[in-house]
């Protein structure tokens, strides 16, 4: 018997890679960022702009550098041009016309090798610095995509987890409403009460498990929006453990009685840093058109053979003449009809431009503070106001329940204390969930988003 076992266990464990495994992988808020850090589509394409922009500083760190070619070239002429000699070299007179003769060969070939080496450029030299700064920029790139993502996954976590506790009360109130029915029902069957009574219930309860699917439906939705985000795919399974609770409320209400502003600095955020290095290439530029003025030195060195014959196979075989040289090239522009003025104009319009933008995004992350705070403490009250209201209507579907079970209450008095129930309970998630976008936006606006 034993021996059988052992070979259905052995069969088992082969056939196991046969069948797909699904795992279920649990997320915390920080986790689901950082896992959108890594797996968001937007976040890996400016991270290869970034290694796009060390290939551009590659490229203009190579214009520095030695310059070498090689050429090789065979020629067959195969009209000879002529050229006009006077006919005195041949025997005639200064009045004959000149003789035309064939001057080459038809076959020629050539070799050679040459050799550039940049000695002096000084828009090169600004070009070296500028890269340093555009490598700076491309990697703030990168930041600021991921401060989007951080923003978009921290506000669909929190979708998820407001619908989830919305469908959660739901299924208490339906489990509630349900009971309810149930004892009204055997109520009824014992004449105690009227039938309208608890059809009234009825109506009730379909109209609770008829919004407990539309709130399912919108779970499924916050679900697929937050694997969107995070940049996993949409039928990968996913759970998420952290919770929406009063430790959180106030957390937030403690860190923003306590953060009163003074350390915060422009440069922590991101899209104001982008803006400083954006500033530094424009003066950049300015500066390099003021070095078109400059002269250009370089230095070449050139050598090669080159041979002639009127039979091909006559080229191979014969001698190859050698030639050699090398010199120094000096440019120095004089006049360009005021290009490099007017360029230098353009660029020096486009600084200001970036000024203007600065201060505008100076004043843009001051509001953005002050609305973001603003709005956390209006919702800080908001949702203690609809807290409060949440506890209530619970005591008064309570209290209305008991008072028609004793037969001092009305039907009707059940069914408004349930609605009102229903709707203290989603003012109180979208209280929660406005409070929570707002602790998203004022992180964002003050750079800590991804801190």
């Amino acid at each position: 018997m034993q021996s059988i076992q052992r070979k259905w266990k052995w069969l088992v464990l082969m056939m196991l890679p046969l069948f797909p495994t699904y795992s279920q992988t649990r997320y915390s808020l920080q986790e689901a960022i950082q896992y959108g850090l890594t797996h968001n589509i937007n976040v890996k394409n400016t991270q290869i702009d970034a290694q796009s922009a060390e290939s551009r500083i590659g490229e203009i760190r190579s214009v520095g550098l030695p310059q070498a070619s090689a050429s090789i070239s065979l020629m067959d002429n195969l009209i000879i041009q002529k050229a006009f000699l006077p006919a005195v070299f041949f025997g005639g007179t200064a009045d004959d016309p000149p003789t035309a003769i064939p001057f080459g060969v038809k076959y020629s070939g050539t070799a050679s090798a040459q050799l550039n080496q940049m000695i002096f450029n000084a828009q090169w030299l600004l070009g070296l610095k500028a890269a340093q700064a555009y490598r700076e920029l491309a990697v703030k790139n990168v930041t600021q995509s991921k401060v989007q993502v951080a923003e978009n996954v921290s506000k669909a976590y929190y979708g998820v987890l407001v619908a989830e506790e919305r469908a959660k009360l739901l299924d208490l109130n339906i489990q509630r409403l349900d009971s309810t029915t149930r004892e009204m029902t055997a109520m009824n069957q014992k004449g105690f009460i009227e039938k309208l009574d608890v059809d009234r219930l009825e109506v009730s309860l379909n109209n609770l498990k008829t919004e407990r699917s539309k709130v399912q439906n919108m779970v499924d939705l916050s679900y697929y929006m937050l694997k969107f985000q995070m940049g996993m795919k949409l039928d990968e399974s996913i759970q998420l453990t952290d919770r929406i609770n009063e430790v959180d409320v106030e957390r937030i209400a403690a860190e923003v009685k306590a953060d009163d502003g003074s350390g915060f600095k422009y440069d922590q955020r991101i899209d104001y840093s982008i803006l400083k290095s954006n500033l530094l290439l424009s003066e950049m530029d300015v500066e390099n058109n003021k070095r078109g003025y400059y002269p250009t030195v370089s230095a070449f060195a050139g050598y090669g053979y080159n041979t002639g014959r009127n039979s091909f196979s006559e080229v191979f075989g014969s001698p190859w003449f050698n030639s050699a040289n090398i010199g120094l090239s000096i440019n120095i522009p004089i006049f360009d009809g005021f290009a490099k003025k007017y360029k230098i104009q353009q660029a020096k319009f486009t600084v200001d431009k970036v000024k203007q933008s600065m201060n505008l995004v100076e004043q843009s992350i001051d509001l953005q503070i002050r609305s973001a705070n603003l709005t956390i403490i209006n919702g800080l009250e908001t949702l203690k106001s609809q807290k409060r209201n949440l506890d209530l209507a619970q005591e008064v579907v309570r209290v209305t329940k008991i008072k028609y079970q004793s037969g001092t209450g009305s039907n009707i008095e059940v069914i408004n204390a349930e609605s009102a129930l229903k709707e203290a309970q989603t003012n109180y998630f979208a209280s929660l969930y406005d409070l929570l976008l707002a602790k998203v936006d004022l992180d964002k606006a003050k750079g800590k988003l991804t801190n």
